[in-house]
């Protein structure tokens, strides 16, 4: 099955597109400003109805991914599409149009990555309080609650007061060396 998909994915668009066999479907890769058309092609050409999912993967230097799960009903097959938006303008059509469904995960993904989805139809914030400042879901964003006030589980030998050897203080992976109250 998912040889037949990638023939049709290779027959519309050709070299513009990467498809990849993975567990349990079908990966496609396409161009940014093929977003759309890719989308739509899912929807009407493979019967992928079932909008599952739209999330964002914090690629360092290479960018975001923006990721979407469709499923085929009729023809029970998995769909993962793909593209990837630069860090430095992380820019993307919205996918509103062509799946209700996105808007949600779209709002999402804007808060936690920063990513901008245009034309999107209602981009308000959905999960963080208002006056959040940063993208919690960037691999450079420090997740300050280690080192704001000490952790209940005591993972460090010494961090519990309860006798044990102390030993120098480490910080989370991520934390600058200059950052938090003791700093």
């Amino acid at each position: 099955m998912s040889a037949e998909i990638a023939a049709a994915w290779t027959g519309r668009f050709g070299d513009e597109v990467s498809t990849e066999e993975t567990f349990g479907g079908l990966a496609v890769g396409v161009p940014a400003e093929m977003w759309i058309e890719a989308l739509t092609f899912a929807r009407d050409d493979l019967s992928c109805g079932f909008f599952d999912w739209l999330t964002g993967v914090d690629e360092l230097t290479e960018g975001f991914a923006i990721v979407v799960h469709l499923y085929s009903l009729e023809r029970r097959h998995h769909l993962l599409v793909r593209t990837r938006i630069p860090r430095e303008t992380p820019v993307l059509a919205t996918a509103t149009g062509v799946y209700r469904g996105a808007n949600w995960h779209e709002r999402e993904t804007a808060e936690m990555f920063g990513v901008v989805f245009e034309g999107h139809p209602h981009p308000v914030p959905l999960l963080l309080p208002d006056g959040f400042e940063g993208h919690p879901l960037r691999k450079e964003f420090v997740l300050a609650a280690r080192v704001a006030k000490p952790w209940p589980g005591a993972k460090e030998p010494g961090e519990s007061g309860h006798g044990a050897p102390s030993r120098r203080r480490v910080r989370p992976p991520g934390v600058p060396d200059d950052w938090g109250p003791n700093a």
